[in-house]
């Protein structure tokens, strides 16, 4: 698979997976989504850092 097609297929799961709360249960994403809203910049960052980390490490693993 060319790496071009790797990114298609990524970019295809990560939507497939931002999709499914959402559809499964609404008022649970809003409440979620709510929640995040609310948070202070400095905990969103850190969240994202977090995501960010732990991707990288699931990819050279």
């Amino acid at each position: 698979m060319e790496l071009n097609d790797s990114l298609w297929t990524a970019l295809a799961l990560v939507l497939v997976i931002e999709g499914l709360l959402p559809f499964v249960s609404p008022s649970g994403w809003r409440r979620v989504f709510t929640q995040m809203v609310q948070l202070r910049d400095g905990q969103i960052r850190f969240f994202a850092l977090l995501c960010i980390v732990s991707g990288i490490a699931m990819l050279l693993v």
